[in-house]
């Protein structure tokens, strides 16, 4: 069986959706695509799309799904896609894996699996509130799994670690409840097109990818 490179990736946030994004654009030799960095590239080269874009981002508005989509269109065209590409944070609705399916027809590169980094909530939110951050040089911590040496101190240049608002108990419960209500239906729809494969996100970072690499070389699911 042939190794699957057309991938898309979904997780809620915590999960290790960024750091397993790495890992396999590292194995495979593909291209990360975000929508956020697709959005940031147009606008700073001032497209067509670019300047859409910016403009209702400017405005504090949702960019909308036809500009979005034409952004991934474009992207998804381009020769480094030729041989594989991981997309992330695309599609976040039914309207546009509907559409994804299309374009990809279009451009002759449908997607191979959609890989799912699953957690339990209640679990993703206790290891999530441990974490905490150096605002001066970003490094990250955790209370149980990875202490500085010094209790609220980081090791790398002494400033004080803090908890990122947004990583609050009350907070989390708010994103994981909007992402599982947004994401539910598409890991339905892509279930349904024998194309899901969902991997225990709860897993060290090293059984995690090991289990998507079983996937991905087509032993696993």
């Amino acid at each position: 069986m042939k190794e699957l490179k057309n991938l898309i990736i979904m997780g809620p946030p915590g999960a290790g959706k960024g750091t397993q994004s790495e890992k396999i654009v590292e194995e495979l030799n593909i291209p990360h695509i975000s929508t956020g960095d697709m959005f940031r590239e147009a606008m700073i080269q001032g497209t067509e799309l670019g300047k859409m874009a910016q403009q209702y981002i400017n405005e504090g508005k949702l960019v909308p799904d036809d500009v979005t989509i034409a952004l991934v269109k474009e992207r998804l065209s381009r020769p480094d896609c030729a041989n594989g590409y991981l997309l992330d944070g695309f599609p976040r609705t039914l309207y546009q894996a509907d559409a994804l399916d299309e374009l990809l027809k279009e451009i002759n590169r449908p997607v191979d699996k959609v890989l799912n980094i699953d957690v339990d909530k209640e679990a993703l939110i206790n290891r999530i509130s441990g974490r905490r951050v150096c605002p001066k040089c970003g490094n990250s911590y955790h209370i149980s799994y990875k202490k500085p040496h010094k209790d609220g101190i980081c090791d790398a240049c002494e400033g004080v670690l803090i908890q990122r608002k947004d990583d609050t108990p009350e907070s989390l419960k708010v994103r994981l409840d909007a992402y599982e209500n947004q994401t539910k239906p598409l890991i339905n729809y892509y279930q349904s097109k024998n194309l899901l494969a969902s991997i225990d996100g709860l897993q060290d970072i090293e059984k995690v990818f090991s289990d998507i690499l079983l996937v991905l070389k087509g032993d696993a699911r």
